[in-house]
């Protein structure tokens, strides 16, 4: 079997991709693999405390590894972190890379040339699939998951901090994708078959945010992107119990 670690959000689509490679014995999946933003001590955009991303990685019964980045990382920097710790991981023996991604063009690509530079290869399990059969299979597989994060130009705030299942689905505004690949919400999954118990949490308050996207003169290829990208989010803080 082919060693291969995932790049863990924490949400529903790596969660997902996790249980089909369970089910494939092409791949052993060792290790989880997230990025974590060190000013707040949370899951990088998806804004989840790091104690229940520990509680996660325990309760699926795999080691995770973080990596650290500074909230006002560059893609220069961003791009040198990032190829300093695929390079590390290639040297304990992993060959290829699990993402969640379904389908977004751009981002494969990248995630794909960053990869090639380690000799790693990436794998999407989900990639091309329907989304809207892929949030069905989610739910009858018994998984469950709480939205943590909410783009505010796209959904109103009452879509942050509720539970994942058909009335959810059922009240997206149309033109919303269901597994929110266009960056609408992201999820906390802490219940389903690839745990061996539940992640136990409550909910805290419910934050709105504004960012501004960091540039420099490394990033001026990204300018363009950046003036397009949507700057204002809503959070729903998950305690731990």
């Amino acid at each position: 079997m082919k060693n291969a670690y995932l790049n863990w959000s924490s949400g529903k689509d790596s969660a997902l991709a996790l249980y089909k490679l369970n089910q494939n014995k092409e791949f052993k999946v060792k290790k989880l693999v997230t990025t974590v933003n060190t000013e707040v001590d949370r899951i990088s955009m998806h804004g989840l405390r790091k104690e229940l991303l520990l509680q996660q990685a325990v309760n699926i019964g795999l080691p995770l590894q973080v990596i650290p980045l500074h909230g006002a990382v560059s893609m220069k920097e961003y791009n040198e972190e990032m190829r300093n710790a695929t390079a590390v991981l290639k040297a304990e023996g992993f060959t290829h890379a699990i993402f969640g991604d379904i389908f977004l063009e751009d981002l494969k690509t990248y995630r794909d040339e960053q990869l090639k530079l380690a000799g790693i290869e990436g794998v999407y399990p989900l990639w091309k699939q329907n989304t809207g059969e892929l949030m069905d299979n989610f739910l009858k597989l018994g998984f469950k998951a709480i939205t943590v994060c909410t783009n505010s130009r796209l959904l109103n705030n009452s879509f942050c901090g509720r539970i994942i299942d058909e009335d959810f689905i059922k009240d997206l505004p149309e033109g919303v994708d269901p597994c929110g690949e266009n960056g609408e919400f992201h999820t906390f999954v802490f219940d389903g078959p690839i745990f061996d118990e539940p992640v136990k949490f409550q909910k805290g308050e419910k934050v709105e945010r504004t960012y501004t996207p960091n540039s420099s003169k490394d990033d001026s290829c990204f300018k363009d992107e950046e003036e397009s990208w949507d700057t204002g989010f809503c959070y729903c803080d998950l305690l731990p119990k």
